[in-house]
């Protein structure tokens, strides 16, 4: 996710390569992707900070305190801590640094790695309008950007953060069924992706709700009534509505044990 972040904002030219370092602990990681963005691997952690306006946190959570902690004392006055590691709540990273570093937390989802992304951001206590205008900046080079309460990223979570894979489920069934009515997989998964793009863009481009497009498209005794009574009644929305639910609170229950 880092390497993504980095390479929207590269293709968006708000920073150029010359002035992005990174470190990772896997050199090669580093290395592969500074050979792929023109950027340069720092030796430490500490290194990467020396002149940084932006220090992007990109590593597992279970590492964040520990690279807070590494790197706190050192960090420029004027830098700004981006952190997309989930779980590791604001206070707790805030606790691991100087007084008044100021933070902001993201939680992108994995579409970043395609230029498509949807990203909450929250800002920590001593954040700026201006550091969130700076990170909104760099997240919006990969997607969308909701700026939002901590509190609320755990729904952003269980929505856009866990979201694909309920899309990725859906197509699947939806390909899987066309193929056993008689298309060839190929074919159907085809067109199930299609249809899941075409819908999405109806939402995003006409302006109308999901509910008055499902109206435009259904008709008395048609086809769409019908299969989409059928769903109901096996539970598709509620489905949904659990699934989002879940994972809200198994985000919830990850930034407690953290």
């Amino acid at each position: 996710m880092g390497g993504a972040l980095i390479e929207g904002a590269l293709r968006a030219n708000i920073v150029s390569p010359a002035d992005v370092w990174v470190h990772s602990r896997s050199a090669e990681s580093a290395l592969a992707l500074a050979e792929k963005l023109g950027v340069t691997v720092a030796d430490n952690n500490s290194h990467v900070i020396n002149s940084c306006d932006l220090v992007l946190l990109g590593c597992k959570p279970y590492q964040v305190i520990d690279v807070l902690t590494e790197i706190g004392a050192a960090l420029p006055g004027d830098a700004v801590i981006l952190s997309v590691a989930a779980g590791i709540t604001l206070a707790k990273m805030e606790a691991a640094c100087p007084a008044g570093t100021r933070i902001i937390r993201a939680m992108p989802n994995t579409p970043s790695l395609i230029g498509l992304g949807a990203t909450g951001i929250a800002a920590g206590s001593h954040a700026t309008d201006k550091d969130l205008a700076a990170a909104r900046t760099m997240l919006e080079s990969v997607g969308i950007v909701s700026e939002t309460t901590e509190a609320q990223l755990d729904a952003v979570t269980g929505l856009s953060g866990s979201g694909p894979a309920y899309v990725y489920t859906f197509l699947e069934a939806l390909a899987s069924q066309a193929e056993k009515e008689g298309l060839p997989a190929t074919e159907a998964l085809k067109l199930a992706t299609q249809t899941v793009i075409g819908a999405a863009r109806m939402v995003e481009q006409t302006g109308m709700t999901p509910r008055e497009l499902v109206n435009q498209v259904t008709s008395p005794g048609g086809t769409t009534v019908v299969g989409l009574a059928a769903m109901t009644e096996h539970g598709f929305e509620a489905s949904t509505a659990a699934g989002v639910h879940a994972a809200t609170e198994r985000s919830r229950e990850i930034a407690r044990e953290s």
